[in-house]
Order: structure tokens, then C-alpha cells, then sequence
């Protein structure tokens, strides 16, 4: 009667939604069918900072087939919503602080109309000085993209000055000014890197509609549901229990979709129009004018050597580009400039970010949020500094990285740090040497390498498992899927717990209100943190049933257990099909779990490393990526081929923002709006992968030892394409992206 552990986890199998998307069956939020839907689109401002006077609707409102036009005059005073800090209006109130700030909505039959109507608003606008510049935006005297800063709601630290700087945060530790003063030679370097666009697929999205009671249903590709709900809630001033957030596949995240966006301004345009559902989609000229890509950033390093060589002070200075507004950031500022510190013996660290304002795209997360800022400007220095202390780059590095116990640049010690195996393994994987340049003709080939490392992240994670009388098991989990197989690994969990195979398990995604808080997908949580919700959920619901068999069969309870469908009696080796206990009842049986894990730094981390392979030619500084390997840290790999799926899609961001991708900006105003301008690789330019996984120790987060490895792979990729190309041709490319233009420059400024 028992059933033998099918071993879930540790197996590639295919993903719960795979059939839904490939069939066409599968519900994106355009696909969502409403009885007399309507459609809304935005009229967004064309200046970077401006002062409204006035906006006349009325040419709008005469267009057959409008049904309302919501501006900011028709809402309450300071309606704003944000991640944490909460200064994003809903429409623009008074002042528009960058191109493409929505100041308008129009409600109509379709949305052709809808955009013709909001091209006949008229808005005079006074046009104020604007703001591009961050450091600019930090001089003294410079003025206030915000005035009002030091009463925003949800700063990360109290402001009692007036400030562009909407945050600082640091780390760090020992005496950084001792450490300079032991050193016998300072390297200095300056590092930039550009605008970035996540790129998924479907823009955003959505559709809102009220019911009869006032309820508030919103589709919409939001990897947070319950914080987008929040947010909602909080700018429209209507409890949280009075929206419903339903679930959709989501085409693409990457970090992008993690915020309300405009769920807010549904909820005035739906009820301009007395509930009825209204649609709304970006176009990807408002993706990438008005969405929240990845930070620009400009970032100043010193470090300081000993006569040996061994560095003995880092000091790192990031300045981010918030843009007009710091509300997509959950944190409220990026937790991965962290790495700017290394992972490195270095006695003295500091490093300071300042988090900027400026009169630009507001910004929000992309797949690993201020890592691989850090890491490109880091681990390009690296390579200075081992060159500065007379050593091949990749020797001074294993060197001189921290060791089991051993701080790293942070001051926070890990207790097994594989950092010197990861990058062993991936020099004898790419069969690095150093010192060994060679040419062909105009082609110079180099390598380059580049390291970090991830902790697994934290936070809210539910799952509810539910057993009925016809043997049926039920997963219910609140992860809306953002395409990374989340909501896989969780029934790999379940399945494995149970003894049972994942196709015996339905799935079944839930709307907002089934629990009472998630975090959602994103910062590298939900393998790890919702392996640990399912285990206990499978714990809770095993337990019901061993009460039940003591009820129904007198079984004494603590000889109980449950494998696969079975309920086994220990003292006896007797056993029945759970189903039949159901059965006799009627009914079903569930076991649930909230998992909460904190912010503090976890003692477990894993790491990335990478070597990069080019060929330069050297007429014209066109750059191939010829081979990426990238060597990995891991704890149990539940899937093994979505596993090798992160791996390789995280390497192609990385490739994208080394070589390739930039949203470029002229005085604030964004110049690639659309994909024939804004250019991103494609699988045609996907060099040779080599992927290394280093064998397993034993350490992981939760009961079965899991690290993650959603957004690692793609932190240091740009330094080690930059550092391979120095290696190639000895020029120094300190801002991404690494083009042909600026090698060719700067071959020819070296002569």
C-alpha cells in the first residue's frame, strides 16, 4: 500500500504551465474576456519638468466614442503610490517631473479611439529648468527635483535637510583612512553604466473592473500581487480586503513587474465609468520612456596596496540615477551596491551609495538591482590593481578572495565560501592561462575574468496542500509565474514530500485575499523560501491525516506516518490508502504554512564566476564574444534543466549589458522608443556557453539545502567581457555598453 519516493526533486520535468502556454489555452491579461470592455490610454507629458497651468478636455470629450477623461484634477490631493517610498502620482498633480509622465487618461469604445482622444487634450504647461544629471542634481545650490523630500512617506532614512540625494546607505568595515595610510600605492578608476530595459515581451498591462459591491478585480502581470494590492489600496484610500488581484501568466519580468504600476489609475478610470471593466496596455514607446528600468549609474573606486601587493583599503562612491521618482524600489534603494565592497581579505572597506533624483525615467529593479552596476566597476579595477601589484589577474584573485570564516569586503563571513573553487573551476573549465595574448591578422584574442557571489533571498512565502476523498492533491499557492518555473519547483517540493510524482498534483494559482500576505516572486526568495512553506505544508496536512486514522481506525497516532498515498503503521507494518480514510468522512483534509524569514545576512551564500573569451579586431574595435564559461556554487538543484535555464538566460543579460544595450537619453528625453532603436541580443548572437556546477557539499537554505541562482549569473558577465578585451588589446572600456565605437577610440587614442 505504500508508494516509493519518485526523487521530484533533483528531476527536469517540464513546467506545470507548460501545456497552457504552448497550446495558446494559457490567460495573459490582454487575453482576459469582459462583457463591455472599454480602453484607456494616457496622454504623457513631452517635457522633463514643467509646471500645468491647465488641461481642456472638451476636444477630448466630444470625440464620438470617449466615455471619460480622468486628469489629476479629478483626484484626491496627493494621490501616490510606492513600493516603500510612496512618491509616484497617479497622474501628474500640478507638476510633470520627466518626459512621458502620465497627465491624462482617456476611457473609450477601443483603443484607437482612446489615443486619438488623449492627442486632443490640451495642457499648457510652464516649462521649468530640468535636471539630467545626477551629479549636477547633488551640487550645492542645485535645484529641488522634490522640495517637499523630507515629507515623503517612506524614506529609507529620515531627511531633515533638502536634497536631491533621496537616499544614502553604506558599508563596510575597519578604518578605511588607517588602511590608506598603510598602503604604498593608490589605484583609481571611474566606471559608468547606462539606462537598461528589462525587454520582456509583454508590456505592461491590464484590466480592472468593479463589481456590483464595489469590489475593485484587477488582471495584471504583477510578479506581487499582495504588495501591489497594498499599493493600490493605500493611493486610492480603500481597504486592501476591497481589491481582488486575479491571476494571469506573465510574459516576461526580470524585475520589472514587481510594482503597481497603473493599477491605481484603473481604479479612477473603471469608475469614471461606473465600473465597467476597462483594459489598458503599454506600448513599448511608454515601456521605454515611462517604465522603471534598470539604474544608470556612476561609480569612483580607490584602493590601496601594501608593498606586497595585497590590497588593504577599498573605498567605493555610487551614485544611481533614481530618475523622478524612487517608488519602484521595494527597499527604496539597491542592496546590491553592496558588491562594490568584493569578496575579497580587504582589512578597510567602505562604500556609499547615493540614491539621486533627477528629472529622468524613474527607475526600479532588473534582475539582480545594483549588482551588476557594482560588479562591473569592481571586477574591471580588480584587474588594475592586479596589474598595479605586478600579478596575472586571475592568480591575484584567488589570492587575495576570503576564505571559509574569512569577511569579506562587507565585513560578513560566510561559513562555507566556495569563492576560490568557483573561480578554479571556471579558469580550468575555459582552459585559462594567463599572459598568453594572441593575434590572427586584425583579430586580438584575450580572456577576462570576474566573480561574485548571492546569498539566497528572504521573505513571505505560503503554500496550502489539500488532500481529497477521490485522491486528489492540491497545491494552492499565491505565485503568480513570471516564466522562471516558480511555481515548478514548489510542486517539486510537495511532490517529493508526499511520495509522489508532480503530475499527480494540481496546481492551482489563487487570487489575492486566499492568504493573508506574500512577498511574491523576486530577489532570488522563492525556491528557497517556498520550498520551506511547501515542506511545512506537506508536514501540516500528513498530520491531519495520521489524527484522522487514529480517529476512524484507532491507530495509536504516534506510530503513524504517511508515504505516498499510504497511511503506514510502524509497530505493525499495516497501512491504508489515505483516499479510503477520506472517503469514509466525506470531506478532505489540508495542511497550510506561512513562512517569514528576516533581512539578516544570511551565513550561506553562493557563488558566480565567470571567464570571457573575445576576439577584438583591431581596425575596427568590433568586439565577439567567442565563449562565456560561467562556474556556479549550488545547493540541491531541484530542476536541473530550469536550473541550467537561469544559468544561460542570466548569461545573455549579462552579454546584452556588456556589449549591446543602452537606453539612450538627450537631455532627459529617451531616444530609443521602440525595438528598432533600442537594440538587445537575440539568439542569434548567443556565443558558446559553458556552464560549470561545482559538486555539492551540503549547504543550502531550508529542509532541503537550496541556494538560488535567479539573478547571479548575469552580475559579472560585462566586467569579465571588458576585462577580456583589455586582456586582447590592452585599452581600459570603463563604460558599459563595450561597443566597437569606444574600443576604436580608444585604440586610437593609444596609438
Amino acid at each position: 500500500m505504500t508508494t516509493p519516493a519518485p526523487h521530484a526533486i533533483g528531476a527536469s520535468i517540464p513546467r506545470v504551465e507548460a501545456r497552457e502556454k504552448v497550446t495558446g489555452a494559457g490567460r495573459y491579461a490582454q487575453d482576459i474576456p469582459q462583457d463591455g470592455a472599454l480602453w484607456a490610454k494616457a496622454l504623457r507629458s513631452p517635457y522633463q519638468h514643467a509646471r500645468i497651468r491647465s488641461i481642456d478636455a472638451s476636444a477630448a470629450l466630444a470625440l464620438p466614442g470617449v466615455h471619460a477623461v480622468v486628469t489629476g484634477d479629478d483626484l484626491p490631493a496627493n494621490s501616490l503610490w510606492g513600493r516603500r517610498t510612496i512618491d509616484i502620482p497617479v497622474l501628474a498633480q500640478g507638476i510633470v517631473r520627466f518626459a512621458g509622465e502620465q497627465v491624462a487618461a482617456v476611457v473609450a469604445d477601443d483603443e484607437e479611439i482612446a489615443a486619438r482622444a488623449a492627442a486632443l487634450i490640451a495642457v499648457d504647461y510652464e516649462v521649468l529648468p530640468a535636471l539630467t544629471d545626477p551629479e549636477a542634481a547633488l551640487a550645492p545650490g542645485a535645484p529641488l527635483v522634490h522640495p517637499e523630500i523630507t515629507s515623503i512617506k517612506g524614506l529609507v532614512k529620515p531627511l531633515e535637510t533638502p536634497t536631491n540625494a533621496v537616499c544614502t546607505f553604506d558599508w563596510g568595515q575597519g578604518d578605511l583612512e588607517a588602511g590608506f595610510a598603510e598602503a604604498v600605492r593608490v589605484i583609481e578608476g571611474t566606471y559608468t553604466t547606462p539606462v537598461v530595459h528589462q525587454g520582456y515581451m509583454e508590456p505592461h498591462s491590464q484590466v480592472c473592473a468593479m463589481d456590483a459591491e464595489g469590489i475593485l478585480h484587477i488582471w495584471a502581470p504583477c510578479k506581487a500581487p499582495y504588495s501591489a494590492r497594498s499599493q493600490t489600496a493605500k493611493a486610492v484610500g480603500i481597504d486592501e480586503d476591497r481589491i481582488v488581484v486575479h491571476p494571469v501568466l506573465i510574459g516576461g519580468d526580470f524585475g520589472g513587474k514587481g510594482s503597481a504600476m497603473n493599477m491605481p489609475l484603473g481604479y479612477y478610470a473603471t469608475r469614471a465609468v461606473g465600473g465597467r471593466p476597462v483594459r489598458m496596455v503599454f506600448d513599448y514607446a511608454e515601456e521605454l520612456m515611462a517604465a522603471n528600468p534598470r539604474h544608470s549609474s556612476l561609480i569612483r573606486l580607490r584602493t590601496g596596496i601594501r608593498a606586497d601587493g595585497s590590497p588593504v583599503a577599498l573605498q567605493a562612491d555610487i551614485i544611481f540615477n533614481s530618475g523622478a521618482y524612487a517608488g519602484f524600489k521595494p527597499a527604496g534603494h539597491l542592496g546590491g551596491a553592496a558588491a562594490a565592497a568584493g569578496v575579497y581579505r580587504i582589512p578597510n572597506v567602505r562604500v556609499i551609495e547615493q540614491m539621486v533624483y533627477t528629472n529622468t525615467v524613474p527607475c526600479g529593479h532588473m534582475r539582480g538591482p545594483g549588482e551588476p552596476q557594482a560588479l562591473f566597476a569592481l571586477e574591471s579595477h580588480m584587474d588594475d590593481v592586479a596589474a598595479a601589484a605586478g600579478e596575472d589577474p586571475a592568480a591575484y584573485r584567488l589570492k587575495h578572495l576570503a576564505r571559509d570564516g574569512e569577511p569579506i569586503g562587507t565585513g560578513h563571513a560566510f561559513v562555507e565560501n566556495r569563492g576560490a573553487e568557483t573561480l578554479e573551476a571556471a579558469l580550468i573549465a575555459s582552459g585559462y592561462e594567463g599572459g598568453k595574448r594572441r593575434a590572427e591578422g586584425t583579430l586580438a584574442y584575450g580572456r577576462g575574468v570576474a566573480i561574485g557571489e548571492r546569498t539566497p533571498g528572504s521573505g513571505r512565502a505560503n503554500a496550502r496542500v489539500v488532500l481529497g476523498a477521490d485522491g486528489s492533491v492540491t497545491l494552492h499557492t499565491p505565485l503568480f509565474d513570471q516564466g522562471t518555473g516558480a511555481v515548478t519547483v514548489v510542486a517539486q517540493v510537495v511532490a517529493e514530500d508526499m511520495g509522489i510524482s508532480v503530475d499527480e498534483i494540481t496546481v492551482v494559482n489563487d487570487a489575492t485575499g486566499t492568504f493573508d500576505d506574500d512577498s511574491g516572486i523576486g530577489g532570488s526568495r522563492v525556491t528557497n523560501v517556498g520550498s520551506m512553506a511547501a515542506h511545512a505544508a506537506v508536514a501540516n496536512v500528513h498530520a491531519e491525516v495520521r489524527k484522522l486514522a487514529a480517529e476512524l481506525e484507532g491507530w495509536p497516532e504516534e506510530h503513524l506516518s504517511v508515504r505516498g498515498r499510504a497511511v503506514v503503521r510502524a509497530d505493525t507494518g499495516a497501512s491504508m490508502p489515505w483516499a479510503g480514510l477520506l472517503a469514509r468522512t466525506g470531506g478532505s483534509v489540508s495542511g497550510e504554512q506561512f513562512v517569514s524569514t528576516g533581512r539578516e545576512a544570511s551565513p550561506i551564500t553562493g557563488y558566480c564566476a565567470q571567464v570571457a573569451e573575445v576576439a577584438v579586431d583591431t581596425e575596427t574595435g568590433q568586439v565577439k564574444l567567442l565563449r562565456l564559461t560561467s562556474a556556479h556554487d549550488t545547493g540541491v538543484i531541484v530542476n536541473p534543466i530550469g536550473h541550467q535555464g537561469q544559468v544561460n538566460g542570466g548569461s545573455m543579460f549579462g552579454v546584452g549589458y556588456g556589449l549591446l544595450e543602452e537606453v539612450k537619453q538627450e537631455d532627459g528625453l529617451v531616444t530609443t522608443l521602440s525595438f528598432a532603436d533600442w537594440k538587445m541580443l537575440t539568439m542569434a548572437d548567443v556565443p558558446e556557453f559553458n556552464p560549470v556546477i561545482l559538486e555539492r557539499t551540503g549547504q543550502g537554505v531550508g529542509p532541503h539545502n537550496i541556494k538560488a541562482i535567479g539573478e547571479s549569473p548575469n552580475a559579472p558577465t560585462a566586467a569579465a567581457i571588458a576585462n577580456a578585451v583589455f586582456d586582447a588589446v590592452g585599452v581600459r572600456i570603463t563604460s558599459l555598453p563595450v561597443t566597437a565605437e569606444k574600443v576604436y577610440a580608444a585604440l586610437q587614442a593609444k596609438g
